[in-house]
């Protein structure tokens, strides 16, 4: 009856101490991690874009 009472705590460590969880967490973190930098990225090359854009056509309106 121990042995199956010291089976039974040895193994109830051993899904405790589980790490699979751990890796999906650390993978949603790098995830949003990437999320941040690319929205940042893209939000200064969308503003230097549309500055390029507004002195074309500034520089159309001078014609007319």
């Amino acid at each position: 009856m121990l042995r199956k009472i010291s089976a039974s705590v040895t193994r109830l460590a051993g899904v405790l101490r589980s790490e699979k969880g751990q890796a999906l967490a650390e993978y949603a973190l790098i995830l949003a991690l990437i999320a941040v930098v690319c929205i940042v990225a893209l939000t200064a090359l969308g503003l230097t874009i549309g500055g390029t854009l507004q002195d074309c056509a500034d520089g159309f309106n001078g014609f007319t």
